[in-house]
């Protein structure tokens, strides 16, 4: 017997693949979602990747649908996204268009797949920034997605949203995660502010088994000083 059900969208990323072995370590059967496989979950989707946002969120949907056989999902939660830097005056429509399919396609689609499968009472987890929260004039794409994604949240903790009842939509706002790529492009970074991918998913399985659940519709930032995370509330 699995301890429930979630899908990581975004499974095969740094921190996907951190709550993919997480929520399994948990005894969850765990669901997949990324341009490529990952064969450590239950059930791999793989979305193709240059089909036109409403195809891969039908893609996506029924497919999870099928693998689900009936069941109903404790979380979707959404990690999926990437970082382009960048000002108004070279390749701004390029990085933000990349930037809104990383970001904003793959949480929609997130939302879509939680109105759809998630149970009453499920956690639906976004990703947005902590620096999205004001201008980002060194990488305008990537703040307007992430601004988007924190917008989204707002509507999804709102009444009349199409969630299930009762269920908790939030998203968390890191300052920087302590992945193996950030630490090779910034290794003279003070390690001990950035948040380790583990305590993140930690927080996942937390809010999925109904423990310590912040407001629903909430923007938390992770504010990490010398290893230890705190959680913020964004007005």
């Amino acid at each position: 017997m699995s301890a429930g059900r979630v899908v990581i969208y975004g499974g095969k990323g740094a921190l996907g693949s951190a709550c993919v072995d997480y929520f399994k370590a948990n005894n969850y059967w765990v669901g997949s979602i990324d341009l490529t496989e990952n064969e450590k979950a239950n059930v791999s989707i793989v979305v193709p990747r240059d089909a036109p946002w409403s195809e891969q969120e039908g893609t996506v949907v029924s497919k999870v649908g099928e693998s689900l056989a009936g069941e109903k999902l404790d979380a979707v939660i959404c990690v999926a996204g990437g970082w382009a830097g960048g000002n108004a005056k070279k390749d701004l429509a390029k990085n933000s268009d990349l930037m809104w399919k990383q970001s904003v396609w793959t949480s929609a689609i997130s939302a879509a797949v939680a109105a759809q499968h998630l149970k009453e009472g499920g956690l639906l987890a976004l990703t947005g920034a902590k620096p999205a929260l004001e201008g980002t004039p060194g990488m305008i794409g990537y703040g307007m997605a992430k601004a988007a994604v924190h917008q989204l949240t707002r509507s999804l903790g709102a009444e009349k949203s199409g969630l299930p009842a009762g269920s908790l939509a939030v998203s968390i706002l890191p300052v920087t995660l302590d992945t193996p790529m950030n630490r090779k492009w910034m290794p003279d970074a003070d390690f001990g502010t950035w948040t380790s991918l583990d305590e993140v998913a930690g927080l996942f399985l937390k809010w999925t088994q109904a423990q310590e659940r912040p407001k629903t519709g909430s923007l938390l930032q992770l504010i990490t000083k010398n290893g230890v995370t705190e959680l913020i509330a964004a007005e």
